[in-house]
């Protein structure tokens, strides 16, 4: 019978004489091309028909291409589809055909945009982190993430073609990306280089035994930093075994379509999957076979805490809204996972030109109670912020450092490096024992033992720490301050020399400790409330101080350096309270540095917007505090505007928090100063005071 859609033209014939059959493309009506010897398929089994006397045959010799090379061997039916995967498949399967047969699931602008949309809001990803997109393949998030504005991202694949493809992106678009070629299992990177190491797309589990993924990991645990973020999405294991297609085909492009089957591998840990790639013109192109790790939660959670992962945690489950929408094998459902390494930071073996500085940091003690900290000890924040500090202190070359926090050995540590050390960074204000009181205690053991040392002295510390002797002494200065009056632990009775609302705070202390919402009092009944809670908490036996409340303008003044030789004034801060609900006072106290589910956790630090007198008000009279206490290297102050914009002070905050989210460092990052940056410039001060600075430069003009 004459094939009816052809009966005008003249039918190609084989050199045998047979007939040709036509094979169209996927974009014409299938109805108009039914044929009884047309190729038939569906979603669930597909079958392929060849002439009779076309045989495959192992005895003879392979055949060869144009170019001499073996041509692919291409089997029939097979009974066991994971007899004939490779070990090492992974390493030829990336190229041209990949793109097409499996990458186009999700290689797509619109669908990589939602997927770095949900990166950087679940895991609050800055442009600022130095990431590591592994596995990166063609590096379709890495390229998103630059196009993003983030800054330090490097992309690793095993695949020289993919590589080759994300490097021709870069060139394309003047993207500022470093791709390279390597193994996962041997990642060409020092240690603790990444704050950020993330394998998507379901990249994991290609090696023959899990114990290869166990290398993985370990690589990933040593390139991240402490306190490092590792993001996996990998296929969900359990949905797949029970969900998989065991036959499908589909077309992918006009002249191409695949054919898969697929199964379980014998354990039951794989699936295993054939691919069969035809042309319309040319026949089967590609037979391959390949096999990948179906992980469950269970068994990725073990794998990640063998190597020593904390904090895992599986965050979502990703649908894949492909385009496509045909067979998505493996990519069907995924899971997002989160993990977390806490680890020490590996010693640095630098070669410098001349000398290191030996300094000695001093901290506070984790293994002691610290009545200041919500839970009265260190949580896992502090020591995050301890790393970080490691972290940005590793960045100055030219310094050795030790680190002190064991307080009942530090002065007999201290005393074995006298002479050995060039100076102490004293970072201890959780004060010596982690006691407040004993802040200057840690200054007065350095100055006993002779050794130099960043901040200010005994003295000025013990000033500080007395709000009412702050106010008396900027009285003196023509200073304003808010008015105020002192509660002995005496007093039973007091009078109220001025209107309400008042705030009430201990006299001594620092880090807000004691001023909560309720300090705020618009009563007398609120009052006397707020003293009672106050003297209930921290004792009978110590003195309140009660000031006017302002509620103006709330301001944070930082200063590093040393005048009037050298110092800089940093960008104005100013407390932003917006987000805070309207029934609140306005007050940056206990509850915004140490409680996240606080309603005073959304304040926000933004530059101030202050007239120019005022500023330069401020500013003067900061300078003068700074000299007339004796601070030294650096010093925070906080002011508030009361109703009509005028500026009075609180206190003033010599060796204020060094931490990488402080109030320091939100100055120090409008200046345009990184953390790390902050700390070399407050080493630098030191350094300039002490003399340190101007010997290091005799010595090198010396020997020029």
């Amino acid at each position: 019978m004459e094939d009816q859609t052809s009966s005008d033209k003249p039918l190609q014939r084989r050199e045998s004489g047979k007939v040709k059959q036509k094979i169209v493309g996927p974009d014409q009506d299938a109805e108009e091309h039914e044929h009884s010897d047309s190729l038939r398929s569906n979603s669930n089994n597909f079958s392929l028909k060849t002439d009779r006397e076309t045989k495959a045959s192992t005895d003879k010799a392979p055949q060869r291409g144009k170019n001499g090379k073996a041509k692919r061997k291409i089997l029939g039916p097979v009974q066991d589809l994971e007899e004939h995967v490779h070990p090492d498949w992974w390493r030829n399967i990336f190229n041209y055909l990949y793109l097409k047969t499996d990458a186009d699931v999700v290689d797509d602008q619109n669908l990589t945009r939602q997927e770095v949309d949900l990166l950087c809001e679940m895991f609050t990803l800055s442009p600022a982190e130095k990431i590591l997109d592994l596995c990166c393949g063609q590096g379709r998030h890495a390229l998103e993430l630059v196009r993003r504005g983030y800054r330090n991202i490097e992309g690793l694949d095993r695949s020289h073609y993919l590589i080759q493809k994300a490097k021709s992106t870069v060139k394309t678009e003047g993207l500022k990306v470093r791709f390279r070629e390597g193994d996962a299992r041997k990642i060409p990177y020092p240690p603790d280089t990444f704050d950020v190491v993330m394998i998507l797309g379901n990249s994991l589990g290609y090696f023959e035994a899990a114990q290869e993924d166990l290398k993985v990991f370990k690589e990933v645990f040593r390139v991240l930093k402490p306190w490092g973020r590792f993001i996996i999405d990998i296929a969900d294991g359990e949905y797949l075994k029970d969900h998989f297609k065991a036959h499908s085909w589909e077309w992918i492009d006009k002249k191409r379509f695949v054919c898969r089957e697929r199964s379980l591998s014998a354990d039951g840990d794989r699936l295993i999957s054939r691919e069969l790639v035809n042309h319309v013109e040319k026949g089967i192109i590609a037979d391959h076979f390949y096999a990948e790790r179906l992980y469950t939660r269970e068994g990725l959670s073990r794998l990640l805490k063998t190597v020593g992962f904390s904090t895992i945690a599986f965050q979502t489950e990703i649908a894949t809204n492909s385009q496509r929408n045909q067979d998505l094998g493996m990519m069907e459902r995924r899971l997002l996972v989160t993990s977390v390494v806490k680890k020490e930071w590996t010693p640095l073996k630098r070669r410098q030109k001349g000398a290191l500085k030996n300094v000695a940091v001093l901290l506070g003690d984790p293994n002691k109670p610290d009545p200041l900290k919500p839970l009265r000890i260190f949580d896992d924040d502090d020591f995050y912020t301890i790393d970080q500090l490691k972290s940005a202190l590793r960045e100055n070359d030219g310094y050795h450092f030790s680190y002190l926090h064991n307080h009942d050995t530090i002065i007999t540590e201290l005393m074995k490096w006298v002479g050995k050390i060039d100076f102490a960074f004293n970072l201890c204000d959780e004060g010596y024992n982690n006691d407040a009181t004993k802040e200057l205690h840690v200054p007065s053991v350095l100055e006993m033992l002779g050794i130099p040392y960043t901040g200010s002295g005994p003295q000025c510390l013990a000033f500080c720490y007395d709000k009412s002797l702050i106010r008396g002494i900027a009285k003196e200065m023509e200073i304003p301050v808010p008015e105020a009056f002192f509660i002995k632990p005496e007093d039973s009775t007091f009078e109220l020399p001025f209107g309400f609302p008042v705030l009430v705070k201990p006299n001594f202390g620092d880090s807000s400790f004691g001023i909560t919402q309720r300090s705020v009092a618009n009563t007398i009944e609120e009052l006397v409330d707020a003293i009672s809670e106050i003297r209930e908490k921290f004792g009978y036996d110590k003195p309140l101080l009660v000031e006017e409340f302002l509620t103006g303008k709330d301001i944070t003044v930082g200063i590093i350096g040393n005048p009037p030789e050298s110092y800089t004034v940093l960008p104005i801060l100013e407390e932003d309270y917006s987000a805070l609900p309207p029934d609140l006072p306005r007050i940056c106290g206990y509850e915004a540095k140490w409680l996240p589910e606080s309603p005073y956790w959304k304040i926000k630090s933004v530059p101030a917007e202050l007239p120019d007198e005022t500023q330069k008000f401020i500013e003067e009279c900061c300078v003068k505090l700074f000299e007339r206490l004796e601070c030294r290297d650096y010093c925070r102050f906080d002011w508030r505007l009361n109703v009509d914009g005028e500026p009075k002070l609180l206190e003033v905050n010599p060796n204020p928090g060094w931490c990488w989210d402080g109030h320091m460092a939100k100055m120090a990052k409008i200046a345009a100063m990184s953390y790390s940056d902050m700390l070399r410039a407050i080493l630098r001060a030191a350094e300039q005071r002490l003399g340190i600075q101007q010997e290091e430069e005799q010595i090198a003009k010396a020997a020029s």
